[in-house]
C-alpha cells in the first residue's frame, strides 16, 4: 500500500523554484530515502510534503488525502511526524520535560503509554530524562528530536539529514533506531547526503539533484551506477 505518493511536484519558496516535476511514492512498513548533493531540494522536499514550502504544481497523497494547503499542525494530525535538520528541542529543559511538552494535548493515561515506549526505544533518554536537554550530546539530542516526533504516533516519519555532525560510533546508533523504527510499523522517509548511509537500510532510494529525480529504484541498482555515484555523489 502506498503511504505517500508526490506526483508531478514543482515547489520552492516565493519566486525560487527549487523542485522540478518531483515524483517520490513511499510504501507503507518501508525505508524510502532520498538521496543527492547538497543544495539538491532534498529538504524542501519534506519541507513540501509538511506544508513550509510553496507548492506550484502537483499532489501530495497521503493515504490518498491530498495535503497541499494544510497546516503543519494539521497534518502532524494525520499521522505524519517530522525530525527537520535544525534543532527542534527545547535546550532549557529537561528530557522529560520535552516530552511532556510535546504530548501536552495527550490524555494523562495516553501520555505515559507513549514515553514508556518511547523509553523503551530509546534507553538512553530514559537514563538522561531529568538532564537539561542543552546538555545532551549530539547523538543524543537527535535521538530526542525523533521522540518528540514520535509522541504523536505518526504512521510517517519524515527524517531529515539525522546524521549529519554525527560522529560515526552515533551515526551506527541512529541508524540502528531507524531500522528499529521501520520493524515497530513505521514508515520512515529518509533524507540524506551522505548516500552509503542511507543506502545501507534503505529499501528504495531516489536520487534527487538540481531539483530533479535522476534515478529511481533498489539501492543496490543505484550503487552499480558508478556515472551517477560519481557526478552525483562523489563515491
Amino acid at each position: 500500500m502506498k503511504v505517500l505518493r508526490v506526483s508531478n511536484l514543482s515547489a520552492g519558496y516565493g519566486k525560487i523554484k527549487v523542485l522540478f516535476n518531483v515524483n517520490v511514492e513511499v510504501e507503507e512498513g518501508s525505508v524510502t530515502a532520498v538521496v543527492g548533493p547538497n543544495g539538491a531540494g532534498k529538504t524542501t522536499l519534506l519541507n513540501s510534503i509538511y506544508g513550509l514550502a510553496d507548492i506550484y504544481e502537483g499532489s501530495i497523497l497521503f493515504y490518498d488525502r491530498n495535503v497541499i494547503g494544510l497546516k503543519p499542525h494539521e497534518i502532524t494530525s494525520l499521522g505524519i511526524g517530522y525530525v527537520p535538520q535544525t534543532d527542534n528541542i527545547f535546550s532549557s529543559l529537561s528530557v522529560h520535560e520535552n516530552l511532556r511538552l510535546a504530548g501536552s494535548r495527550l490524555t494523562k493515561e495516553y501520555f505515559f503509554e507513549r514515553v514508556k515506549e518511547i523509553y523503551e526505544l530509546f534507553p538512553r533518554l530514559k537514563e538522561l530524562a531529568n538532564r537539561r536537554a542543552g546538555t545532551l550530546s549530539g547523538g543524543e539530542r537527535r535521538m530526542l528530536a525523533i521522540a518528540l516526533a514520535l509522541m504523536k504516533s505518526p504512521k510517517l516519519l519524515l527524517l531529515d539529514e539525522i546524521t549529519t555532525d554525527l560522529a560515526p560510533i552515533m551515526v551506527k546508533k541512529v541508524l540502528e533506531k531507524v531500522v528499529e523504527l521501520k520493524s515497530r510499523g513505521i514508515t520512515i522517509l529518509l533524507v540524506e547526503q551522505y548516500a552509503h548511509r542511507a543506502l545501507e537500510i534503505s529499501d528504495k532510494v531516489y536520487l534527487l539533484a538540481s531539483g530533479e529525480i535522476k534515478f529511481t529504484g533498489e539501492p543496490k541498482r543505484l550503487l552499480e551506477r558508478k556515472d551517477l555515484l560519481s557526478l552525483y555523489l562523489g563515491m
